[in-house]
């Protein structure tokens, strides 16, 4: 091993590792073709993206463009055509290799409505096989941070829309995964609610800095919760845009009226306007 000389009879100096991270997710020529020949639908086509650990994204783009199939491959729920691959922290990653590596929360919030809060909560820790008393103790101490305490033996149908969404929440937290990929899960919810539990997941995101991916159709929640807004073109889906967001964290709901909020918000609007201008004028049906 070589040592850098110093002058004088200095101690060798040590060399830093200058190597920067490897992004948690990258997506690297990712395609999705449904059906053969004359009758193939290209829902997915070169898909390049990559995430960084601890890193907040949002995807948009027009209906049909193919974001919940992109998912469904990120989730190991369907696998990728073979002309690309998808990575985690380097690793490429086989078929049916990416099941169970990564939380998945899908809109709905599928809570089992013959089984308590507490029991819903610890659904994806018994799967694992997780001993049902350390799966309660492991839930029970999520509680007062996802605003659920005493709720504990109540049933999703005793809760509001943004109880249940809070709940399953905290069980896709609960599954310990790195990565989260969350698909609308504020779509259902009224205005207000919708505003609150945003400032909600910020709060949630920067104590466990789980590295997210989280699909929306509003411009205002994708920009708001964002360090990276990802715009996706109509079908076949692939990237337009990858836009960094500059505004501070924590983000106080005051910034949508910031005019670098509103200057980010026309640029963003103007992309996917121009790309749903495109969905609207093709024939046939939507992606999957």
């Amino acid at each position: 091993m070589m040592h850098a000389r110093l002058p004088h009879g200095g101690a060798p100096a040590t060399r830093l590792d200058t190597h920067p991270p490897l992004p948690h997710l990258q997506l690297v020529n990712v395609w999705k073709r449904f059906g053969e020949a004359s009758r193939q639908t290209v829902a997915v086509s070169k898909v390049d993206l990559s995430i960084e650990p601890g890193e907040f994204v949002t995807l948009i783009g027009p209906s049909g463009c193919g974001k919940s199939t992109l998912f469904n491959m990120i989730a190991g729920l369907l696998p990728p055509d073979p002309d690309g691959s998808i990575l985690l922290s380097g690793k490429p990653q086989r078929d049916g290799e990416l099941l169970g590596k990564i939380a998945f929360m899908p809109q709905k919030d599928l809570l089992f409505p013959w089984r308590t809060v507490l029991d819903n909560a610890t659904l994806a820790l018994e799967v694992e096989g997780v001993p049902r008393r350390r799966a309660r103790e492991k839930a029970m101490a999520l509680f007062p941070e996802f605003g659920l305490k005493g709720f504990e033996t109540h049933y999703p149908h005793q809760l509001s829309g943004g109880m249940r969404q809070r709940v399953a929440l905290m069980r896709t937290f609960l599954f310990e995964r790195d990565m989260i990929l969350l698909d609308e899960p504020f779509g259902a919810l009224d205005a207000l609610t919708r505003a609150m539990m945003q400032r909600w997941l910020l709060d949630i995101w920067a104590r466990h800095r789980r590295t997210v991916l989280f699909i929306t159709h509003d411009i205002d929640e994708a920009i708001f919760l964002g360090d990276k807004v990802v715009v996706m073109s109509a079908r076949p889906g692939s990237i337009k845009l990858a836009e960094p967001i500059h505004l501070p964290r924590p983000r106080d709901p005051s910034v949508v009226t910031t005019p670098e909020f509103i200057e980010i918000k026309r640029r963003l609007l103007a992309s996917v306007e121009e790309e749903s201008l495109k969905t609207f004028g093709a024939a046939g049906e939507t992606a999957p």
